[in-house]
């Protein structure tokens, strides 16, 4: 698949004065201004995160109200329902209030709901208030959920049952009508980090509630490691208030995890520490995969075990059986999903975006499958399967492109959809998915601008082999936690060669040792996920061009620097364009 290059430019000097003692070197100074740091103040800011400039919990709209709200409820000994997503970030954010109230507060009248991904779906569900109330549940706190489930909240009221709300998704225009609402993105909230986690927005209730108690800041600090592990998988930006939380919480995971998290770390066999990246991939698969493929309460049972549960190594082992199943599912359904698209020639051809059903299809896995047809087939892309006799799925994004709102437009054949623009869920009747794959089409067609319908790599500065070293890489760790916003730095070199033994590795990466210049030193080892179509080429010879980033390679106990590709070229470069 072509891809487009995006160069930054090069800082200009009124910029670099601006960054005061980091100026001095140029790859940082362009790295700091590449991601909007402008002042040595915030460059100090950045690289020396602090628990000190955690913003104040109680700056968030309704928090104050919440507080009250829980304490009445703790002298009153009522029963309270800590009702959760499925996904990682709902999970731990009940894992992480659960603990907290028994070892905190030593208030054990609570209870948690998780609701079925497949019979009730995302949110608030009628069922959840249902069980709630039969078992005498006063307060119900929700978490990562309910911001859009006024309806749900009226329906609580009704059987008596109060609603404090934490979450962090857009609302609707109709706010329900809750005790106290926690979402830094409703209308009138002036908290000043509006970028949080789910699991983030109920450690600052957390926060507050401790303050309110008199509880070190310590005792609630301890709990870091969730919060990091739900602010990783939850794809929200890696800068403020969420930077301090993950550095902080990295450095909790590696060093003391809760017991349910050292128990799923045991399982990976990993003796490194963990970064953003092992946790967005090795950790968050296997929480996630108990909601995929079985219940989500099975990711929460674990997460709230203490070390000597005697459950405890079975609920982990339970957790990677469901995401070695939960990998085939994913292997299979992307081989299905795109050999459905290489038989019909419009959609490969003609289509501007993939609509693809399937009646049997897991629905655990849907939105995975959309996001490996994209990185064949770059087109906005919905995958559906049956559930409940209704067509329903996920649909995923490109980039600079609004999924949730060219779904809005196609509202008329929908029984209901939800998201944002990334990424959105959808159901409709089964009789529909044709005129709906023809309606979002157009839709596409006419939204999404020919000139962006390539992916992009962006690049943060052009370099020499030779630039490269141990010593610039520290550097570079410097700029960790990576993540949205703060991605792992991307470098160009030009005009490199591989050694003749380049071979093909695992399912079709690339492995190969590249040199620049005549003296043909330094060389590196690089590989290039997916790219084994190049292999041709490079063992002829070719001079070619690398877009990579670094990682450390560790093999026999010998650790070595080593290039993550993410794009070949052989061209002048000529069409490389300015960020």
């Amino acid at each position: 698949m072509h891809k487009t290059w995006k160069i930054q430019p090069r800082p200009l000097p009124k910029s670099l004065a601006m960054l005061g003692k980091y100026s001095q070197n140029h790859i940082v100074s362009s790295l700091l201004i590449n991601r909007g740091i402008q002042t040595e103040d915030e460059a100090d800011y950045f690289f020396n995160p602090s628990l000190q400039n955690l913003y104040d919990p109680f700056q968030l709209k309704d928090m104050k109200k919440a507080v009250d709200r829980i304490e009445k409820a703790i002298q009153e000994n009522e029963k309270i329902l800590f009702y959760g997503d499925y996904d990682v970030d709902g999970t731990t954010s009940v894992a992480m209030i659960w603990l907290f109230f028994q070892q905190q507060l030593g208030y054990r009248n609570i209870g948690y709901y998780i609701p079925d991904r497949y019979t009730e779906g995302y949110g608030v569900s009628s069922l959840g208030i249902e069980r709630a109330a039969e078992n005498g549940y006063k307060l119900i706190i929700s978490l990562d959920c309910g911001i859009k489930s006024a309806d749900k909240i009226m329906m609580a009221q009704s059987k008596g049952i109060d609603f404090i709300i934490c979450d962090h998704h857009l609302p609707d225009d109709t706010i329900p009508d809750a005790v106290a609402i926690l979402n830094p993105k409703q209308p009138d909230c002036t908290y000043p980090y509006k970028e949080l986690s789910g699991c983030g927005v109920a450690f600052k209730m957390l926060q507050a509630i401790a303050l309110n108690k008199n509880i070190s800041s310590e005792s609630v600090l301890s709990y870091l490691d969730l919060v990091a592990v739900s602010t990783c998988c939850d794809i929200v930006p890696i800068r403020d208030e969420n930077r301090i939380l993950v550095h902080f919480g990295l450095k909790k995971l590696n060093t003391s995890p809760s017991a349910g998290l050292a128990s799923i770390i045991k399982t990976t066999r990993l003796d490194h520490h963990f970064t953003v990246e092992d946790v967005v991939f090795i950790i968050g698969p296997r929480i996630n995969a108990a909601g995929r493929i079985k219940h989500g309460s099975g990711a929460v049972d674990l997460l709230i075990s203490g070390k000597s549960d005697p459950d405890i190594e079975a609920l982990t082992n339970q957790l990677n059986q469901h995401n070695i199943t939960r990998k085939e599912l994913d292997k299979q359904t992307t081989k299905e999903a795109l050999q459905m698209i290489a038989a019909n020639a419009e959609w490969h051809e003609n289509a501007s975006s993939t609509v693809l059903f399937h009646p049997e299809w897991h629905k655990g896995v849907v939105g995975i499958v959309a996001s490996r047809v994209i990185e064949t087939h770059y087109k906005p892309t919905i995958i559906l399967t049956e559930s409940n006799g209704k067509a329903t799925g996920s649909a995923r994004s490109v980039r600079e492109f609004d999924i949730h709102a060219a779904i809005s437009r196609c509202a008329h054949l929908l029984d209901n959809y939800g998201g944002h623009i990334h990424a959105a869920g959808l159901t409709m009747p089964i009789e529909n998915v044709e005129a709906f794959r023809q309606a979002f089409d157009k839709v596409v067609k006419e939204t999404w601008p020919p000139f962006i319908r390539k992916p992009v790599v962006n690049i943060d500065e052009e370099i020499l082999l030779e630039d490269i070293n141990e010593s610039f890489f520290n550097l570079l760790q410097q700029f960790a936690p990576f993540g949205p916003e703060n991605m792992d730095p991307v470098f160009l070199t030009r005009n490199l060669h591989a050694s003749r033994w380049a071979k093909i590795v695992g399912e079709n990466h690339l492995k190969l040792y590249v040199t620049q210049g005549k003296k043909q030193t330094p060389s590196f080892a690089g590989i290039a996920f997916k790219q084994g179509n190049h292999l041709e080429r490079i063992q002829k010879g070719d001079a070619f061009h690398l877009v990579y980033g670094l990682r450390i390679n560790e093999w026999n106990g010998k650790k070595s620097i080593e290039l993550d590709v993410k794009d070949i070229r052989y061209d002048d470069l000529s069409e490389i364009q300015s960020a």
